[in-house]
């Protein structure tokens, strides 16, 4: 589907790029092209279309959601092309936003927490991964369920970081 996904993103953004610059709907057929390109592995691309989005964004004086939004898709741009260092500033950049815009037990934050966290085990920073861990796992533990996905998926993480982490202790196992 990204092949089909690419076309339709270049088709609308042909179509409503005549339109001018702060329209919204322009706005929306760059985000889709991004979408579409990233879909069909173009991630170069794709990256290039959304740091130009993320610029109109700002340009447009939109809300801080809409910017978290493309900055995270930014961040996973960055680590589909092997630029982790980048991917993970970014993430923690994000992470931090959600926090003060929509607090700790928002379903946007949890996704964030476990971006940045995947981040950090990806780069072996297993210490950092299992210390934001150890934070927000009893948050979605509280807010979402012992048995929902959000706390599986925090919970496996926290097992992978300590797994792969030779430093590790039994301390970290509790």
């Amino acid at each position: 589907h990204g092949v089909v996904k690419c076309a339709l993103g270049w088709a609308c953004w042909k179509t409503y790029l005549g339109r001018p610059e702060m329209n919204e709907t322009r706005g929306m057929a760059m985000n889709l092209l991004g979408r579409g390109l990233f879909a069909a592995e173009h991630h170069a691309d794709a990256l290039s279309v959304s740091e130009a989005e993320l610029s109109w964004l700002r340009r447009r004086g939109a809300s801080v959601n809409d910017i978290l939004i493309v900055q995270s898709n930014i961040a996973n741009t960055y680590a589909y092309l092997g630029r982790h260092e980048h991917a993970l500033q970014l993430k923690r950049d994000v992470y931090s936003g959600r926090l003060r815009l929509n607090g700790e037990k928002h379903e946007d934050t949890l996704l964030e927490a476990n971006n940045y966290s995947t981040a950090l085990t990806r780069l072996d920073r297993f210490e950092e991964a299992r210390s934001l861990l150890r934070k927000t796992i009893p948050v979605v533990r509280r807010s979402r369920g012992e048995n929902s996905e959000n706390t599986l998926r925090m919970r496996g993480l926290y097992a992978t970081a300590v797994y792969l982490d030779e430093g590790a202790t039994l301390d970290d196992l509790r």
